[in-house]
């Protein structure tokens, strides 16, 4: 294996100057310069990566958390996060929480005690057993999704894009509207997007039914079962449905199709995400679009200046309104 004295004694110059030419830092004549990489590129030698790594005190890895490993959201924010890494000369290392709160933070744990330079959170609650180990945390992290305390955050404006949403369903004609919510435990998806829904709700006067309001996990199948919490809840079945995610619209509007509704002239639906399924889905999904790639493309930035800077960065993202025809024809 040729290493880094062989070429410094192929090329009759010092190690030192072997390094420089290879860091492209202080002075080398272009001579000795020229004569370096001359040898360099007949040998086909490459420096040492973990070298490099203990010298400079970087892997040049950057550990990334997401929620699940293989939904479209996590998928378009990995991809704006390593749009931006790859072209910094940083490789992603890709870890899940799965939905726990707990493997959230053994994962954060984990990543730190392989060594890499900085995570990317895509944080699903803001517990104060989480905000804790982060506290604790000796490389620098970028919450993705939720606006944590002390930490550098990219976010979402969930609370008005659910307000826009539940405005655009008024303005449609609807007046009787269900909700299908997650836990308040997901501080941003839980409580922000529901609390938009019934401020707007409520500034028009519109009654809230308790019974057309339900909780459900993040699926279709959680979706439809939520609908059908809601059908046998009364005789009189709201005329729309607001839901937290476009899975769980997509199967709540299932359901309703089930039952024999007509989508939208006896009921309507929207989401949020501006997934795949919400465009192909039969009428189309009225639904907000996050543009989760270009979150990413924030976060990863955002990491990379806080490799350099300790300053605490809050970043806001916007949203678009996609009107289609599960709301009016």
């Amino acid at each position: 294996m040729v290493t880094i004295n062989d070429i410094a004694d192929k090329a009759g110059v010092s190690r030192t100057t072997v390094s420089r030419v290879l860091n492209d830092s202080g002075y080398v004549s272009a001579e000795a310069r020229e004569r370096v990489r001359r040898i360099i590129e007949e040998t086909g030698y490459r420096p040492s990566e973990q070298a490099k790594s203990l010298r400079l005190k970087r892997t040049k890895v950057i550990g990334v958390v997401l929620p699940k490993l293989f939904t479209e959201t996590s998928s378009r924010m990995a991809n704006g996060l390593d749009d931006v890494f790859q072209q910094n000369g940083y490789q992603m290392l890709l870890a899940s929480s799965n939905l726990n709160h707990e493997q959230e933070r053994r994962q954060l744990q984990l990543l730190e005690s392989r060594r890499v330079d900085g995570i990317i959170l895509t944080a699903t609650n803001q517990n104060e057993e989480l905000l804790a180990t982060l506290r604790a945390m000796q490389v620098p992290v970028v919450a993705l999704g939720q606006n944590l305390p002390g930490v550098s955050s990219v976010y979402f404006d969930d609370y008005h894009a659910a307000a826009d949403l539940t405005e655009h369903m008024i303005q449609s004609g609807k007046r009787r509207i269900g909700f299908i919510g997650v836990d308040e435990s997901d501080y941003a998806v839980g409580v922000l997007r529901r609390q938009g829904f019934l401020d707007v709700m409520n500034r028009h006067g519109l009654e809230v039914r308790s019974e057309w309001i339900r909780k459900a996990d993040f699926t279709s199948e959680c979706g439809k079962a939520a609908f059908e919490q809601i059908a046998a809840s009364d005789s009189e079945w709201p005329d729309a449905v607001l839901a937290v995610t476009d899975r769980l619209a997509v199967g709540a509007m299932q359901a309703a199709k089930e039952k024999g509704l007509q989508v939208p002239e006896q009921i309507g639906f929207a989401g949020v995400g501006a997934t795949d399924m919400s465009q192909y889905v039969t009428p189309a999904l009225t639904t907000i679009d996050y543009k989760y790639e270009e979150a990413g493309r924030e976060a990863a930035q955002m990491l990379l200046r806080s490799l350099n800077q300790q300053n605490v960065e809050k970043s806001v993202m916007g949203y678009g309104l996609l009107k289609r025809d599960s709301l009016s024809c």
